[in-house]
């Protein structure tokens, strides 16, 4: 029984992506960073639509390189053959959107980390455990990797392990052009077509555009190019036609173009070519290593591709499995993908790899209860960063005292008081919030001067961003449509940045609340079509907590679940609460502030207890929140 689906051998590298459309490169003045390779891009694609793959390869002992590692895990890549070379650093790319037709790129990949790959960095037994092995065409460039290609070739065919060929030309890496002309698709190269064609005969599966037949074809007329291939394999050979779909041909090769079968692709709005054939690739091998029909597989492939054409980035724009089969049910009703709220939502949730773990959160972006605290005793309002690195100390104390996993931390930190409190973390794997609202505002207003958009897209990916709003179902009709208009700016300026988004909501004290009121809130807006990855809510009775399940998991199940909060309660009326919050799986713990730290914090200001006094007695109340949340949930489980 083979474990793997894929193995995919070859580039992994880093891609710098223009911000800026429209531009030439030396115009744009942003880039975003996505994982790059065509098959890093393939084992990450492979990955998000339901295939066990893994990728083989080499990165630099550095800050890309790990971030190569990571990307791939992320979506439940095997990395255990991802080699770190402490010699050469990880590839390079830059690129951009000119226009429809002209995509600028520029490869860094001098003596790179992941053309060293060597037979050494794997074995027969490897290759073995795969039902496929995928080499892409420019590790067959150099004299290092083609003999490499060729030794796992060989274990491949030694262990009943299908060989894919995705001929993936790039004139640049073969030395056809200049440096900087990364962007062509096609030289003629009679040395190129002699040296692909040793490997034809090894080939299971064979891909390409028309320019990749071509070249391995040592034709510029299509068909001929085909009967060379098939001369010389009797493999599948899958013709991408750009826009029109593709052909997948079996058998003998038709006597002319007219006669292909073509299965149509889906016809969509371009915004960027680059990295739709790695989502082809992606797409057809879903279907074909499953078993399915080539028919099914290329129109997985198909749909995979329009959608990424129709995005910015490449290994980011490949779809989930469940987005991929949403598309493919409703293609004809959307044109344009990137304006589909449906599609789009399950894009973005498609790079959660697994369900979040439950959270013992810690909440001190308190800015206005801080400051009139500090004011109350005459205390300078910059200690109050001081008391925020104490937290830290605080909550470090709790994970090596009582061995709390870290992937169980949460803290929300403001970055008014809380900067050097949110760098000194920037390495830990915490549950990481930040508040974007200006405290006590209502109707909500942002702190700050700056565009939302632009205040959390200096943010790190890893931090959630988080808004409390104070609102209720019977605000005026004006006081609501302002705060409605609120949220959806910041949701969608979270949809843009890629920040998941917790909506922390508060009726207020003035109106006369019962349990049925933070229902029709959260009804409210997922009928606007807000789906937030978080909520954080109020205590609530056992029938409120499963209505509030069945709103959830109706309207977005996807939904990473709520928080509860504390309100500064007493610590004893606050364990009460995880009696009942902790029967409900849709609430996945807490985040709780003032109840753990305002009574040691008044001290401390006060100079009643030291700094170690303060960070023992914020330890132990959270704690002892911990525990209770634990005793709770454990004793549900039994």
């Amino acid at each position: 029984m083979k474990s793997i689906d894929i193995i995919c051998l070859g580039r992994a590298a880093v891609d710098f992506y223009g911000q800026q459309i429209g531009s030439s490169l030396e115009n744009m003045g942003s880039f975003n960073k996505y994982l790059g390779g065509s098959s890093a891009n393939i084992a990450y694609g492979c990955s998000k639509l339901g295939l066990n793959s893994a990728m083989l390869t080499r990165v630099g002992n550095e800050h890309m390189g790990r971030f190569v590692r990571n990307e791939l895990e992320s979506v439940g890549v095997d990395t255990s053959h991802v080699i770190t070379d402490k010699e050469r650093l990880t590839g390079l790319v830059v690129l951009g959107i000119q226009d429809k037709e002209t995509f600028p790129l520029i490869f860094y990949r001098k003596d790179c980390a992941d053309m060293a790959i060597s037979e050494n960095d794997f074995t027969q037994e490897f290759i073995a455990s795969s039902s496929s092995l995928l080499i892409t065409g420019t590790h067959f460039s150099s004299d290092n990797t083609y003999q490499t290609s060729m030794k796992a070739i060989e274990y491949a065919k030694a262990s009943d392990t299908q060989v894919i060929f995705d001929i993936d030309y790039r004139p640049v890496l073969w030395g056809l052009t200049e440096l900087g002309d990364g962007e062509s698709r096609f030289v003629a190269s009679n040395d190129v077509s002699q040296h692909l064609q040793t490997i034809l005969p090894y080939c299971d599966v064979i891909v390409g555009t028309e320019e990749e037949i071509h070249i391995a074809g040592g034709s510029e007329d299509t068909v001929s190019a085909l009967v060379k291939i098939r001369e010389l394999s009797d493999s599948i050979i899958v013709l991408k036609l750009g826009p029109l779909g593709c052909t997948v041909i079996t058998n003998e090769i038709p006597e002319s173009a007219d006669d292909f079968k073509v299965i149509r692709g889906n016809q969509v709005d371009i915004l960027n070519v680059l990295g739709a054939g790695d989502a082809f690739m992606s797409g057809f091998l879903r279907g074909y290593l499953r078993g399915e029909s080539l028919e099914k597989s290329a129109q997985y492939a198909n749909a995979s591709g329009a959608l990424v054409v129709s995005r910015h980035g490449c290994a980011p724009a490949i779809p989930g499995e469940e987005e991929l089969l949403y598309y493919l049910e409703n293609a004809a009703k959307i044109p344009n993908p990137s304006t589909d709220l449906t599609l789009n939502h399950l894009h973005r949730v498609s790079f959660r790899s697994k369900e979040e773990p439950e959270i013992f959160g810690f909440a001190f972006d308190h800015r206005k209860q801080l400051l009139d605290l500090a004011n109350k005793h005459g205390v300078d309002s910059k200690q109050i960063n001081k008391l925020k690195n104490l937290f830290i100390k605080s909550t470090q104390k709790v994970i090596d005292k009582f061995n709390i996993p870290e992937k169980n931390i949460g803290v929300l930190i403001d970055d008014t008081y809380g900067e050097d409190a949110l760098n000194s973390i920037a390495e830990k794997s915490w549950w990481i919030g930040r508040p974007v609202e200006l405290p006590s505002s209502r109707p909500l207003k942002f702190e700050g001067h700056q565009s939302i958009g632009s205040k959390i897209q200096s943010w790190p990916l890893t931090h959630i961003v988080k808004c409390l709003f104070f609102y209720h179902p019977d605000d005026s009709e004006e006081l609501k449509n302002k705060q409605e208009q609120k949220i959806k700016e910041l949701y969608f300026a979270c949809l843009q940045s890629g920040h998941q988004l917790l909506l922390e909501v508060i009726p207020p004290s003035e109106f006369e609340n019962d349990e049925s009121t933070i229902l029709k809130i959260l009804q409210k807006f997922y009928d606007l079509e807000i789906k937030p990855d978080w909520w954080k809510l109020p205590a609530m009775n056992e029938n409120s907590w499963k209505q509030v399940s069945t709103i959830i998991n109706t309207s977005d199940s996807h939904c990473q679940g709520v928080l509860l909060l504390g309100l500064s309660a007493p610590i004893d009326i606050v364990k009460k609460s995880f009696d009942v919050a902790a029967k409900y799986t849709i609430c996945k713990g807490f985040t709780v502030g003032r109840t753990i730290f305002y009574d040691p914090a008044e001290l401390w200001m006060q100079n009643k207890i030291t700094d170690e006094e303060l960070v023992d007695s914020v330890s132990m109340n959270y704690i002892d929140l911990i525990k209770a949340w634990k005793k709770n949930r454990e004793e549900i489980q039994q």
